[in-house]
């Protein structure tokens, strides 16, 4: 098992910063890659971002450039670093990880997820 706290959310005003983190406890983190994904009012969770074990990356079209995934495995601790947020961000955004050795950008390669952290961004 592995048990995923997001924190980091809150209100930013379009063009400003936020940095989410996940502490993840339980198996070997090290072992996992780890994903954020996003869900909006009346959308289905969509793939923000992954980092794989070997620190391979992958970002979805609409945040490269402005959101950066990364991991610091000594500290059992997910990041995404959001800048130029706009105001269509807006969603609760969530960790996850999977045993895939590669990056994965669907729900399904997952088998952990966080509870959520709600990030708004004001136009």
């Amino acid at each position: 098992q592995v048990q995923l706290v997001e924190s980091g959310g809150g209100l930013v005003q379009a063009g400003g910063s936020l940095s989410l983190s996940c502490a993840a406890s339980g198996r070997t983190f090290s072992r996992y890659t780890m994903g954020w994904f996003r869900q909006a009012p009346g959308q289905d969770r969509e793939f923000v971002a992954a980092i794989s074990w070997s620190y391979n990356t992958a970002h979805t079209n609409s945040v490269k450039g402005r959101f950066t995934i990364s991991r610091d495995n000594a500290k059992n601790t997910l990041y995404l670093q959001m800048n130029t947020l706009k105001p269509e961000d807006t969603a609760v955004y969530y960790c996850a990880a999977g045993a895939s050795l590669s990056v994965r950008a669907t729900t399904t390669d997952y088998e952990y997820w966080g509870q959520g952290t709600q990030v708004t961004v004001s136009s």
